[in-house]
């Protein structure tokens, strides 16, 4: 009981000192910037990332591949005969399915190998606090099969809100138009979205100026909690390079809902190359996603 390999990919945000201390697998997404591969095998720090995209730079990102994926769990079936995997949203990348065949592979040709792969249909430390929770279900003496039903049965549960400081980035992204950036960004429009129950990113309001966006994520918060107040004993900020927003939505969240204890992480490069730098995340357990 409890004797299972927890593996994530890079989107969930995990800072690096955790993933170390808990020995927690990560699949590494690519992204390309200034005509250099990242990811895999090769990392930029996330300052000089962000920096080089508030400079112009205009990254791509590539997802996980099945041959990728098969190393990976090659190498920690070496370590443990059953592995338990999260991965990032089926419906922001191709990853999850990259792994689903990798495992099929990797279980075929290992028949005292077993894999479980589970869509979070979340994304950043939305897919982090999933992988906590798994943690502390296995630190419990859960099995990996008890565990994974935990997962599945709260996915929905697990709410993201999120705003961004340059509309520029979601308008290349496709999911605001050129003339809604320009006119946002004269205005200081700064939206306000969320990932809905399939893990899309979706758009559930803008407000003007980035303090009330920043409040706004709390607002949120509180509204969509409910019932499960209680189970939210830590909650999860991520930031495109903006450390100091995050702590001013930490300090609203102590004081206003009085929870004391957070995890703060930097936004990956695969994920901030489209939201951009500057962007706040607030990730919760709550009654609904939307």
């Amino acid at each position: 009981m409890g004797n299972f390999k927890i593996v994530t990919d890079s989107t969930a945000d995990l800072p690096e000192e955790y993933l170390t201390e808990h020995q927690l697998g990560r699949m590494n997404l690519g992204y390309i910037i200034d005509g250099v591969t990242y990811g895999q095998g090769r990392e930029m720090d996330w300052r000089e990332f962000y920096a080089l995209m508030r400079g112009g730079k205009m990254p791509t990102t590539s997802q996980v591949n099945p041959e990728e994926a098969k190393i990976n769990l090659e190498e920690y079936y070496n370590e443990s005969k059953q592995i338990l995997c999260l991965a990032f949203s089926s419906a922001l990348s191709g990853t999850l399915n990259s792994i689903r065949l990798a495992a099929a592979e990797v279980m075929e040709e290992h028949p005292d190998c077993k894999i479980i792969v589970i869509d979070t249909l979340a994304a950043s430390l939305g897919e982090g606090l999933l992988v906590r929770k798994a943690l502390e279900l296995r630190a419990q003496g859960k099995s990996m099969e008890e565990t994974a039903e935990w997962v599945t049965n709260h996915l929905l549960h697990v709410a993201h809100v999120f705003t961004v400081d340059d509309l520029h980035h979601l308008q290349r992204g496709g999911r605001l138009s050129k003339t809604a950036a320009i006119l946002g960004t004269i205005v200081s429009i700064k939206p306000q979205l969320c990932v809905n129950d399939e893990g899309r990113l979706i758009p559930i309001g803008k407000v003007r100026g980035r303090k009330k966006s920043l409040s706004a994520l709390v607002d949120f918060m509180e509204a969509k909690m409910g019932s499960f107040r209680e189970e939210n004993d830590m909650v999860f900020i991520s930031h495109g390079d903006a450390l100091e927003d995050a702590e001013f939505v930490r300090d609203l969240v102590r004081e206003r809902l009085g929870i004391q204890e957070f995890m703060i992480s930097h936004i990956s490069p695969t994920v901030g190359a489209h939201a951009g730098p500057g962007t706040i995340a607030l990730f919760f357990l709550g009654e609904a996603r939307t």
